[in-house]
């Protein structure tokens, strides 16, 4: 199969946003469960507290640093493969991420440190605030890069001028009509992600016995937080989808597979979309649901993708990715539900059945925040084709025509990279979830090393 050069970039780009998201979605949510486990050991004074901000301040500052470094390189492309982008959108763009990096990475390049170095140099209410300043800054950074997405979704505020866009009004480019449900839809995102990491390294370290003093209230709270997040996000998903439908019929089409303008929609559980004869394959759905879901009327009219002729996004990665999201999403609810419900009156029981199987399936859904957003993702930025900016700019009229050959060794020098970053990032977290093996110190969770005594180093043998 041969691949042009907008091809190529495109699968570039995606590749690399795909990456980057992962620690955002992370960090996001992360430091304000910081703030609330610091915040809870001011009010307390319980050692147990500081000790989970501690160990999950590294995790923090481990994901922080990918994060900053993927970004930065995601950043380039915009010069390297789409310059017409810039050239064509920059007096938007340029200001909206300028003032991302002016608040929001300053607020964390500042008191990042201070969080992570100045425990013992700061009093506690200060070190709190530091923390509150991480988290704020993190939240801020979506906020910037979510306006900049959601414009380009959903475009209002300016005009062309020699081909050219310019701002006429700021208010009405930041909170375009998309925005409030793509902000929400993705701190809450980032707040489930957090939450069964939290949840499914704690289950990780009770089942392999290497318990913190800690891991038993992070594994209520990541529990707790997951159990409450979840119908909210399934409600703002609901409210997205709505506000999608008014603005971008034509990916909502290519979500449901929906090809002829038809009333009483089915909703889809599985298909094969098959584009070249516009039609699906080996259809299963539940007649009339997808009306009822998207205009809350069982009779509702929803237009096919033929009414959009050429202008619509390509069907099956939207239509199978939106379905992963949502099968992720219910599979979280299932089991947050089920694990709140479970560890209601105690906690677990390595000897119960019952309670391994719910902390064993807490482990494997660990990373099960990072397969929902990347899907989100997916179905946002690819339903959004053939535009870069929604029924304004086309996709191909803003890439650079490199050579193709080029772009294919870049492409395949990033995906190695980032599948050996992602492994080793996965792999180090584990480590520090267990807290190592055979380790010439013992670690002191106030934050002291000490030396192990030789008790310690007798029951560390195997």
């Amino acid at each position: 199969m041969e691949l042009s050069s907008l091809d190529l970039a495109r699968i570039q780009f995606a590749a690399n946003i795909t990456f980057h998201i992962l620690f955002p979605t992370i960090t996001i949510g992360l430091g304000w469960v910081m703030f609330y486990l610091r915040w809870q050991h001011v009010r307390t004074g319980k050692t147990e507290w500081e000790q989970a901000h501690y160990f999950w301040t590294k995790i923090f500052a481990l994901t922080f640093a990918l994060g900053v470094v993927s970004g930065i390189t995601m950043s380039f492309q915009f010069g390297t493969n789409w310059p017409g982008f810039m050239e064509k959108t920059g007096n938007i763009s340029g200001p909206l991420l300028g003032y991302e990096v002016l608040t929001a990475f300053f607020l964390e390049a500042t008191f990042l440190g201070v969080m992570l170095f100045g425990k013992q140099r700061v009093s506690p209410r200060v070190h709190l605030l530091a923390t509150f300043l991480v988290a704020f800054g993190t939240t801020l950074s979506a906020f910037w890069i979510l306006v900049l997405n959601s414009w380009m979704q959903t475009p209002q505020g300016f005009e062309l001028i020699d081909g050219k866009m310019h701002a006429t009004d700021w208010m009405a480019i930041i909170f375009n009509p998309s925005f409030p449900y793509r902000l929400s839809h993705m701190l809450l995102a980032s707040g489930l992600t957090v939450a069964f990491v939290i949840a499914g390294g704690s289950a990780l370290q009770i089942l392999r016995k290497r318990e913190k003093p800690f891991t038993r209230p992070m594994l209520r709270l990541g529990v707790t937080l997951a159990a409450v997040l979840i119908p909210v996000q399934i409600l703002v998903g609901d409210l997205h989808g709505l506000n999608t439908l008014k603005h971008q019929p034509a990916k909502v089409a290519a979500m449901e597979g929906v090809w002829h303008t038809e009333r009483g929609a089915p909703l889809l559980l599985f298909a094969i979309p098959d584009e070249k004869a516009r039609t699906n394959h080996f259809e299963i759905g539940i007649p009339k649901m997808a009306s009822f879901i998207l205009t809350h009327d069982f009779n509702g009219e929803v237009k096919g993708l033929n009414e959009f002729l050429n202008l619509h996004p390509p069907v099956a990665p939207v239509f199978y990715s939106f379905r992963v999201m949502v099968g992720v999403g219910m599979l979280m609810l299932l089991v947050s539900w089920v694990a709140a419900w479970t560890f209601r009156k105690q906690g677990p029981v390595l000897e119960n059945k019952r309670h391994r199987l719910v902390l064993t399936a807490l482990m494997w859904m660990m990373f099960s925040g990072w397969l929902a957003t990347v899907a989100g993702w997916w179905v946002t930025e690819i339903g959004r084709q053939p535009y870069i900016v929604y029924g304004v700019l086309g996709t191909a009229s803003v890439v650079a025509e490199h050579p193709p050959q080029i772009l294919a060794f870049t492409v395949f020098l990033y995906m190695a990279m980032y599948i050996a970053l992602i492994v080793c990032y996965v792999w180090v977290l584990r480590y520090m979830l267990l807290g190592g093996t055979g380790s010439a110190k013992k670690v002191d969770w106030s934050g002291a090393a000490v030396r192990p005594t030789p008790a310690d180093r007798i029951r560390e043998q195997p």
